[in-house]
């Protein structure tokens, strides 16, 4: 699926959570975890049109004809014996689940599909505690995949923790997750409007409030990589937030809309996630300056994504560590 030429497109013209999962893309790309093929189509529809695609290509370093990691890991296996040490490492057959897993069945919680109303109609999974009382509500917001499996089962984590837990599906505008192509979602996430997305979440916050067992008006956010950036975002928009933990989100730009938030924020990375942790500096002077609480925690050993035990990087003792960290948070400040 090669690239046709195009006249030259500047970043500059692309938002930043645009540049963010084309980024995130062609990291894909480079790790083996996707094809070239596979890249250039969620790049074109990421960003736009080819052209758009061409200049994060071309940012990021790759030749638009960059053969894959596979392809040439395979060339080097013909040229050369395979033996166990030259041998590369095959996946896992199904999805990996660590210990944090919550069943879809467990009896502990209550599980159903909603829809609430923004502008339009927003698609969520909504998990909360199946003994009667009380309980502070949670926003979790998915990662670029959408809302799928793996954000339910966080959703009914915080469930079992004692928690009331709305997960929108922020690809409601374009049909919902379930009904594009992965490459498709995204994509649309990419082009989505910014102030569309931040709109369907408050809408997901003045939602959860109506519900008659929510403890209080104050309400926690988690999200994971475009969902820790829009945890951020949120975090800033919306008075009602009281905590929120984003993991390895980038920091909004700009980065002085965080001097509103209500909220006390823990930050959750990676240690060795470069892309995501050059934008900490910028999110520590706003909230130091306008003197907000704020903590950050750096997983040593853990790259970017560390906390989708469905992923490839997986990191199970920073995922246990962040998410111990997560509860201890939203028991002190919800």
């Amino acid at each position: 699926m090669p690239i046709k030429p195009r006249k030259p497109v500047a970043l500059d013209n692309l938002n930043q959570m645009q540049i963010y999962l084309g980024e995130e893309t062609v990291e894909d790309f480079q790790d083996g975890l996707i094809s070239r093929r596979a890249m250039l189509k969620r790049l074109i529809v990421i960003c736009g049109g080819s052209a758009a695609a061409a200049a994060v290509l071309s940012a990021c370093g790759v030749p638009l004809n960059a053969p894959s990691p596979a392809a040439t890991a395979a060339a080097s296996a013909a040229a050369a014996p395979t033996t166990a040490a030259t041998r590369p490492p095959q996946p896992t057959p199904g999805p990996a689940k660590g210990p944090l897993t919550v069943a879809a069945d467990d009896s502990a919680v209550k599980t159903s599909e909603v829809t609430f109303k923004s502008d339009t109609d927003i698609m969520a999974y909504f998990a909360q505690p199946a003994a009667a009382g009380s309980y502070p509500g949670v926003i979790v917001i998915h990662e670029n995949r959408g809302l799928n499996d793996h954000i339910r089962d966080v959703a009914r984590r915080l469930a079992k923790a004692g928690y009331i837990a709305l997960a929108p599906d922020l690809v409601s505008r374009a049909g919902g997750t379930a009904k594009l192509e992965r490459d498709k979602v995204s994509g649309m996430l990419g082009q989505a409007k910014p102030d569309d997305l931040v709109k369907d979440l408050n809408a997901g916050v003045a939602w959860l409030l109506t519900q008659s067992n929510i403890k209080s008006t104050k309400v926690g956010v988690v999200g994971f990589c475009f969902g820790g950036a829009y945890t951020l975002r949120l975090a800033a928009a919306n008075s009602s937030i009281a905590a929120a933990v984003p993991y390895y989100g980038v920091t909004p730009d700009p980065a002085d809309q965080m001097s509103k938030t209500n909220a006390a924020i823990l930050a959750n990375y990676g240690a060795t996630d470069q892309r995501v942790n050059g934008t900490i500096p910028a999110l520590e002077a706003v909230m130091t300056k306008a003197g907000k609480v704020y903590e950050k925690k750096l997983y040593g050993g853990a790259g970017h994504a560390f906390n989708n035990d469905t992923g490839a990087n997986y990191n199970e003792a920073a995922a246990v560590a962040a998410w111990k960290a997560t509860l201890d948070w939203f028991a002190k400040y919800l």
